[in-house]
């Protein structure tokens, strides 16, 4: 009898690996971080095979902690950073090049280029997408025209491109396969989400060979035996982005549902069925899953920086010595008193998709302190969130009234209360908030028969705990006026 599944979650400051139980509950986990590189200001990137070492560690360890065996296994299910751009060679699995992660800007320029040349218009209405720096596409075309001898061997076939999650299914499979879900490959700026093919026009504009690419399967099936680090092979059964990962996690599985996850970045998603959508308000459309034939697309807006401005605390200021604290720096003060942090270290996401714009600190004074500025860390999370949710409403035409929360941050009962104020709504926050790895746990799990179907799942799903707002419209109104003007700051600081 197997009893369990393992998600592997590959995250962009750490590699995850949780054990879930039949009941949907997770029976052990190890995590790792990983090193980040920055080569130059606005660059950001990961070792490959660091990657691959670190989740293939942690899947060990958590199995060990669980005093289990791979015969225990119904399935692997994969979530990943997305975007986040790999090429190896095929005949020895070497990479050319460290990842390009999604937070790095080196391509800035090129779209900028792109947008003047008129490409936006296609690009939006062939991918859902903006053009941005952000997606895959630029990546792998700044690798094979900046590595030596790339564009060459990429014309001959003998190079590979993936995001994680195709560099992960490659390696657990010992370089079987070389594979990819529609939740990915919608994030690359290479698929049509409209036929649900590599798009031939897109791989000429950007001057990138098909044969490089993975093959396109379903969110739930089972693509092959994974036959590394474990003792005898497991079946690969799920894959998907983290934050699409994330939203079938929550079960957000009819149309209007919304998400939000709180990481490294923070991303916003609704559910809106079986049709694409073009947003008019600058969010992105993109794949939600495909499950056998049916499919499920999103709205998403995605914040570059939320969970990141609380490590710069610690890592770059030095204020804090770990993430945990902050919540104690910030409430040794009431309100921010009118500083206000847009943490646009990578740019601006959604809804302003300005990616020259960088980080900002404004409204500071004499008696301004290190608790002050912790606070409007914490609280630009918040506002960032309220501006992709109006954004969502505006393009839905459903007044969100509840919004349901996970990743790491929703442990900051602060942070979670704060934004249920800005929001003027409910915020919940399940008793699992590590829904990306329950996301792809539950993928995996139905792909292999583990669970029946999602009437089980929608039943395991339980709320923690409601945050409702404790301040008036007004006094929220006014707070947001405030982030309103930090953020034309910064734009006019960008474009000066």
């Amino acid at each position: 009898m197997k009893k369990y599944i393992l998600a592997l979650d590959q995250g962009t400051t750490s590699s995850r690996a949780i054990i879930f139980s039949k009941e949907g509950l997770p029976v052990s986990s190890a995590q790792e971080e990983f090193r980040q590189f920055y080569p130059k200001p606005g660059w950001v990137e990961h070792n490959p095979k660091e990657i691959w070492t670190s989740q293939s560690d942690v899947a060990v360890e958590a199995m060990v902690k669980a005093g289990i065996n791979a015969s225990d296994l119904a399935g692997i299910g994969i979530t990943n950073q997305r975007e986040t751009t790999i090429v190896w060679e095929r005949s020895t699995g070497k990479p050319v090049y460290n990842a390009i992660v999604w937070q790095d800007r080196r391509t800035a320029d090129y779209c900028d280029r792109l947008k003047n040349e008129g490409h936006a218009k296609m690009i939006r209405e062939k991918t859902g997408l903006v053009i941005d720096a952000y997606f895959s596409a630029t990546k792998i075309k700044w690798i094979l025209e900046n590595v030596a001898g790339a564009a060459a061997m990429a014309s001959d076939g003998k190079l590979a491109f993936g995001n994680i999650d195709s560099w992960l299914a490659w390696n657990l499979s010992g370089g079987r396969l070389h594979i990819t879900d529609v939740s990915n490959a919608s994030r690359t700026m290479l698929f049509n989400i409209n036929t649900l093919e590599w798009d031939k026009d897109l791989l000429k504009l950007f001057g990138i060979p098909g044969s490089m690419l993975p093959e396109v399967r379903s969110s739930g099936e089972i693509y092959g035996e994974a036959v590394k680090p474990f003792a005898e092979p497991v079946q690969i059964a799920g894959i998907a982005g983290d934050q699409q990962a994330a939203l079938f996690g929550q079960m957000c599985i009819k149309p209007g549902m919304v998400k939000n996850t709180y990481g490294t970045g923070c991303f916003m998603m609704m559910n809106i069925g079986d049709k694409p959508v073009v947003s008019e308000n600058m969010l992105l459309t993109t794949i939600g899953w495909k499950t056998g034939s049916k499919i499920r697309y999103a709205l998403e807006g995605s914040i570059f920086i939320a969970g990141a401005v609380v490590q710069w605390l610690r890592d770059g200021l030095g204020i804090i010595n770990n993430s945990a604290e902050v919540e104690k720096l910030a409430a040794g003060v009431t309100s921010s008193e009118g500083v206000y942090f847009v943490p646009a270290f990578a740019g601006l996401g959604a809804p302003h998709w300005e990616q020259h714009a960088r980080g900002t600190i404004v409204g500071i004074t004499r008696g301004t302190t290190s608790a002050h500025i912790a606070r409007a860390a914490l609280d630009s999370i918040a506002f960032q969130t309220l501006e992709v949710l109006k954004a969502m409403e505006k393009d839905s035409g459903i007044n969100i009234k509840e919004l349901r929360v996970d990743g790491g941050a929703t442990v900051n009962n602060q942070l979670m209360q704060f934004q249920a104020d800005i929001l003027q709504a409910k915020v919940v926050r399940p008793v699992i908030t590590e829904t990306t790895a329950l996301g792809a746990a539950y993928l995996a799990g139905l792909a292999t028969g583990f669970w029946s179907g999602t009437d089980e799942l929608e039943k395991q799903w339980q709320a923690d705990r409601a945050f409702l707002p404790v301040i008036d419209a007004d006094s929220a109104g006014k707070l947001t006026d405030g982030w309103n003007r930090a953020v034309k700051a910064v734009k006019y600081w960008a474009n000066l």
